[in-house]
């Protein structure tokens, strides 16, 4: 890179060339071939200096930029450090595989035209690489709305169906009542100077009431765009709808801008936190988790699956920010630099194997027309491409090692066993409840995913027309086998990867670990000390590959070449076809038996008279009828008052203003 070229100006120009390849995708909206082959790669090329650049810039002095854009005497402030190359960085590496996924994912026939589907998709991108750099309210506002208004444009690309045009408008309205929440919240932080930029919000000094207030609206404004509850009902309406890489990036990437935003409120541009601000988010967080777990381990559609798992893990990000606070507060520095890195470490990690689950579905959902779990099966043999990678998405999804997932998760777990004595009693009793809770939302989580992929790849085809089903396209194993590397590099160098995190630890909070992990050496991961615990992945990696090559040998060498073949035990019954198969309705009903005042059912049993027998079970969200339903009856109710207000006569209206002043007059009265 040139001297004189800072690295704000190379992600700017990143961000206007991403505009540029949604701009060129109208000079032939019809042309599918010049868009998907051409245009996508371009945009995944884009992605690719993204990250580049902004792992290069990781340990650098901050740079500022000033824009003269917008309204007169409001330009736009940017500024690159840290906290904004971490998440850069995520959005560029993770964009590049959705992206050459994409050359091959979309086709001729669904819904937007492609060109139009380019430009929502590449300003989609831009506005989020803005939304990290907007050093003020005012440029952070515009990117976020952006953001929000074309990841709903690409939320309904298939509009023509009622259910996504629903999903979408759902979407948008939390969208909007979480942008106005952070607006009052920045709003607060001026605290009536009229300096908009975040270096004015920085230099007030709030008091803890108003302080706690702007936290408060950040939380609610950035929770409604993460998934946490209870604004969480868009998530799994939205994902569903989406096409898989759409849904890919909203996942992987826009729900980390929401966690870059409370970052930024919380640790940068409020002040010192107060202890409960860490309980409050704490809090949130684990219900979250718990509630995201328990509903994917329930799902028949395998794209509802995932984005329940993702509420899941952005539930666990909570739990850790919320850890943090109350670490920072008490100026625990060591253990909050320890749960800083594992909320960034997660993030990284759900960024690469929830996009790469996302992709692998819409490879299924191509190739064979099927979204519901009960009505697949067997496609390890039908595409074993698509099947090894979600195995690697899988396992690092599940907090299994020695992929990415395990050594989040094993990061946030360390944070909580190694707390020491807090100052509140009640403190010290709530974080090992916490810690256990943890440990079964991972449990939890595996579960869900040995539902997800063995109901989906593994046993018999459970319909005759899933023997038509074909592998994914080049381009789109090529996008599949970036997310898979990246999820298991993030997970056989955790030394490596951290030491690049904890430039944004220390910006945050004063401290990292780096001292600790480069006295140690790369290969080991010991966030404390080798005494207390330690990880050594490339061990454990090597012992994986050894036991798996030994297992092979054995068994070539024992196989004595004859076989033999009979009947297997079919419990007294002979039927053993693809039906015989355990369901995911089956799979998951020990499940829906134990936590059943979780979930709101809707059964329907066979009876005698039913010509066609069958059994079905609907699981619905309570939140919609405790919170969404009764809020929407009152705006009718309101609505349908208001009408009634406005019949119309002009006598009513004469009425109402003579009314209006009697009582004025009484009110006014000495």
């Amino acid at each position: 890179m040139p001297a004189n070229l800072l690295f704000i100006d190379a992600l700017l120009i990143a961000a206007c060339a991403w505009l540029a390849v949604g701009l060129a995708g109208l000079l032939a909206p019809r042309n599918t071939r010049f868009i998907s082959k051409t245009l996508f790669p371009f945009g995944a090329v884009v992605g690719l200096a993204v990250g580049v650049v902004a792992l290069c810039s990781l340990g650098n002095t901050p740079e500022t930029a000033v824009l003269v854009i917008g309204l007169p005497d409001l330009p736009f402030h940017l500024r690159l450090d840290n906290l904004t190359a971490i998440f850069a960085l995520l959005l560029g590496f993770v964009s590049v595989g959705i992206s050459i996924y994409a050359a091959g994912y979309f086709r001729k026939g669904e819904g937007t035209a492609p060109g139009l589907l380019c430009l929502e998709y590449h300003v989609f991108l831009a506005s989020m690489l803005l939304v990290l750099l907007a050093d003020d309210a005012y440029a952070f506002m515009v990117a976020w709305e952006s953001m929000a208004l074309s990841s709903f444009l690409l939320v309904t690309t298939d509009h023509r169906h009622a259910e996504i045009r629903r999903a979408g408008y759902l979407y948008l309205l939390i969208a909007h009542i979480g942008a106005i929440a952070t607006l009052l919240s920045f709003g607060v932080m001026t605290a009536n100077s009229g300096d908009y930029t975040f270096a004015g919000m920085r230099a007030q000094e709030l008091s803890p009431f108003w302080a706690s207030v702007a936290f408060l609206l950040a939380l609610l404004g950035f929770g409604a765009k993460a998934g946490l509850l209870p604004v969480h009902v868009w998530l799994p309406e939205a994902h569903p709808a989406a096409p898989s890489p759409v849904s890919a990036m909203m996942s992987g990437v826009m729900l980390k801008t929401a966690i870059y935003g409370l970052l930024r409120v919380s640790f940068d541009l409020v002040g010192t936190p107060l202890w409960w601000w860490g309980v409050v988010v704490l809090a949130i967080g684990l219900a979250t988790a718990i509630f995201g777990v328990l509903y994917a381990a329930v799902q028949s559609d395998m794209k509802r699956l995932l984005a329940y798992s993702s509420i899941e893990n952005i539930g666990l990000i909570a739990v850790g920010i919320g850890l943090t606070l109350i670490f920072h507060a008490y100026r625990m520095e060591a253990l909050a630099a320890l749960a800083m890195t594992a909320v960034f470490y997660h993030c990284l990690a759900h960024s690469g194997f929830k996009s790469l689950l996302f992709l692998c579905t819409g490879s299924v959902l191509h190739a064979t027309k099927e979204r519901s779990l009960g009505k697949l099966g067997g496609l390890i043999h039908r595409m074993p491409w698509v099947a090894w990678l979600a195995l690697a998405g899988v396992i690092a999804s599940a907090g299994l090692p020695p992929l990415s997932g395990f050594i989040s998760e094993w990061l946030l777990l360390q944070a909580f066993l190694f707390s020491p004595g807090l100052p509140h009693p009640w403190l010290n009793m709530i974080v090992p409840v916490a810690a256990a809770l943890v440990a079964l939302v991972a449990a939890m989580a595996g579960f869900a995913m040995v539902k997800f992929y063995g109901i989906i790849f593994l046993g018999q085809m459970r319909e005759e027309n899933l023997k038509d089903a074909h592998d994914a396209g080049v381009w789109e194993r090529v996008g599949l086998v970036w997310l898979g590397l990246v999820t298991v590099l993030l997970g056989v160098l955790p030394s490596m990867v951290i030491l690049r995190l904890d430039t944004a630890t220390r910006q945050l909070l004063g401290t990292g670990l780096a001292d600790r992990l480069q006295a140690q050496g790369w290969w080991m991961l010991a966030p404390i000390s080798p005494e207390r615990a330690s990880y050594e992945p490339m061990v454990f990696l090597a012992v994986i590959a050894a036991s798996v090559l030994v297992g092979r040998w054995l068994v070539h060498r024992l196989y004595h070449g004859r076989t033999r073949r009979s009947p297997a035990w079919d419990c007294g019954y002979h039927f053993q076809g693809p039906r015989a198969q355990d369901t995911a309705e089956g799979f998951s009903q020990p499940i829906r038996r134990i936590f059943e005042f979780m979930f709101r059912m809707d059964r329907h049993f066979p009876t005698a008279r039913d010509e066609k027998p069958y059994y079905s079970v609907k699981v619905e969200d309570h939140f919609w009828y405790w919170l969404y339903l009764p809020v929407a009856r009152l705006a009718e109710a309101i609505s349908a008052l208001i009408v009634r207000l406005q019949g119309g006569r002009i006598a009513v209206y004469l009425l109402y203003s003579f009314l209006t002043l009697i009582v004025l007059l009484v009110v006014a009265r000495p």
